[in-house]
């Protein structure tokens, strides 16, 4: 393995982790046209992919490309071999098989939230990927695995990240994590956010009342109350008459 293409493909590695939050194992979807590919170019896909992506990685595929190969006939049996080694991932067309450009494509949605690295041949199936964001394409060219560079349309949504237009996965899942640990629900937020009409109540009728003046006049006495005599008393000497009063001489 060159080491140019070693280092061009650790930088693009680099490049999904960082904006895609993409980690190991490397989840690897594969269609019956890149194992054919592997098979005609003497490629061993699960002992080159982990050294190549230089990491542990997870080779899976669909029931739909399983399908798509049985359906083609002998001419495909070695690759249909190399594809059921592989993890199947469960599809929303388990009754009605579709395609494999379509399934995988379905796979991926909008935004690849999965996180998946494909791996294909086929033109129009790499045509559709590169409009989404965050998707890692792998190819085979020369008898070699071949990380493709990272499409205009991931360039624009990093570049709109870093603008503050968008929220990037590594924040969104953050988010989610800290209103995990907190708590906090997406309904009771918005509960919170509306606010609440206070009920029109009656005035309180002891607050109505006047009130009373402090420091008025104090009412008058009745004639039948009694009035307290004061004695004076007078006094008495040892033998029980009345002292006289002391003379002084001039």
């Amino acid at each position: 393995m060159g080491l140019k293409r070693q280092k061009i493909a650790k930088k693009t590695i680099s490049f999904y982790k960082y904006n895609f939050s993409f980690r190991e194992p490397f989840q690897i979807l594969f269609d019956g046209t890149f194992c054919q590919a592997a098979l005609t170019n003497k490629i061993q896909i699960k002992e080159q992919m982990p050294k190549y992506l230089m990491g542990e990685v997870q080779l899976c595929t669909t029931s739909c490309a399983l399908k798509e190969l049985e359906t083609l006939g002998k001419d495909l049996y070695g690759a249909k071999l190399i594809l059921q080694r592989f993890q199947t991932r469960r599809c929303p067309h388990f009754k009605e098989p579709v395609p494999a450009s379509e399934c995988l494509l379905s796979m991926l949605g909008e935004t690849n939230p999965h996180n998946y690295f494909v791996a294909t041949q086929d033109r129009s199936l790499t045509d559709g990927l590169k409009k989404i964001p965050g998707v890692p394409l792998l190819y085979i060219i020369l008898n070699t695995i071949v990380l493709d560079k990272p499409c205009q349309t991931s360039l624009d949504h990093v570049r709109a990240v870093q603008l503050g237009e968008l929220v990037s996965p590594a924040q969104q899942q953050s988010i989610r994590s800290l209103k995990e640990v907190q708590g906090i629900d997406q309904k009771d937020g918005e509960r919170r956010g509306k606010k609440r009409k206070r009920k029109q109540s009656n005035p309180n009728p002891l607050s109505c009342l006047k009130k009373k003046k402090k420091g008025g006049p104090t009412p008058p006495k009745t004639k039948t109350e009694k009035r307290k005599r004061v004695r004076n008393k007078k006094p008495r000497t040892e033998g029980g008459g009345v002292s006289a009063p002391a003379v002084t001489h001039a």
